[in-house]
Order: C-alpha cells, then structure tokens, then sequence
C-alpha cells in the first residue's frame, strides 16, 4: 500500500471555485498527501485521487457503477496493485433523511457502515440550516473505527477523517468515503 495511507488524520478540503471538483487531502502535519480531481463531463461519477497535484501517480480510482442509481455503488480500485479494494454503496430510501453507506470489501461483503451522527441533526442539516456542520461515524459491528466530521467554515468544506487506533479498516476506503461525501455535499450546496 503506498505510503500515502499510513495516516491516521486526514484532513480534506474542497476546492471552491473549481469547474471540477478538487480536494486536497492533508496529513496531521499540514502537508499535501493526496489530491483529487473530478474528470468533466463524465455521465457516471469519476474520481481519480492522485499523490500530489501533478496527477503523475493515480492511487485510488473510485467509479460509480451506473449512470443514475439511487442507490449508487462505487467501486474504489488500487490501480498500483490493479485490484479492487471494496465497493462503497449509498443506502437509496434510508439516505433520504439521514445519510448511510454501506462499506463493502473487495468480494462485496459488508464490513461497515457510514451513518450520519444523528436522525434530528440530519434533518435540521436537510430543511432547516445548512450550515450545521455534518458528523458521520463508519462502524464495524459495534465498534467505531473512523469519525469523519465536517468543520464549519462559511467559505470553504473541510472535513477532518480521523482514523481510531487500531481501526481494522483499509484507509483507502476511509479516504474513499470521505472523497464521495465530499463530492456528494458539493452537489447538495
């Protein structure tokens, strides 16, 4: 695995005004680890997430398996070891009022959940205020492995990804499910 993913924060911002969609993915110490950038015009989700801004090295490729799907599915693949990772799959009627993923490995079996933190929160997020901050927790069984809060800030999205100790879960697809939640809410904005 490359040593991008030897992190236990990330730390991830949305480029604002960008024609495609840009995040930029630092490690605790400030520097830039990661970069990501939508491809244009593609019918399905693209995101192609790279070592650094130049885009000479792609880590991880996440493809949505269908054009419209209200319960989309995205494979997220390691192009360096040419193999699937696992497969992120959005919770179509159950992501209506509060955000839910299914984390999936690489042969399609759960192995984890992303939930927003709370039903009222989520609701007030959707009709009320934008601007209360999104929290969401991926669990395995019953254990919390990864918290993914978003920091509130009027001019940009942000969102810290914070890996617990010991997680058991790979983080590319940690780094995954933050890249998604952050293209995903730049649409919703």
């Amino acid at each position: 695995m490359h040593s991008a993913f030897q992190f236990h924060h990330y730390t991830v911002r949305r480029q604002v005004f960008a024609l495609t969609g840009k995040l930029r993915f630092y490690d605790p110490n400030g520097q830039l680890v990661l970069f990501s950038e939508q491809k244009m015009f593609k019918l399905r989700e693209d995101i192609r997430i790279f070592g650094d801004e130049s885009k000479s090295q792609m880590l991880l490729h996440i493809k949505a398996r269908q054009i419209i799907d209200f319960a989309a599915a995205y494979d997220v693949i390691d192009p360096i070891e040419n193999a699937r990772v696992g497969v992120l799959r959005r919770k179509g009627f159950s992501s209506m009022l509060r955000d839910k993923w299914e984390i999936m490995d690489a042969n399609e079996r759960p192995i984890a959940v992303m939930e927003e933190d709370s039903m009222q929160l989520a609701l007030i997020r959707r009709f009320l205020l934008n601007i209360i901050p999104q929290n969401y927790d991926i669990v395995m069984g019953q254990t919390r492995v990864v918290d993914v809060k978003q920091r509130f800030n009027l001019f940009r999205y942000e969102l810290d990804v914070d890996f617990l100790p010991q997680s058991p879960l790979d983080k590319r697809l940690g780094v995954a499910a933050a890249a998604l939640l952050a293209i995903v809410e730049g649409r919703q904005e």
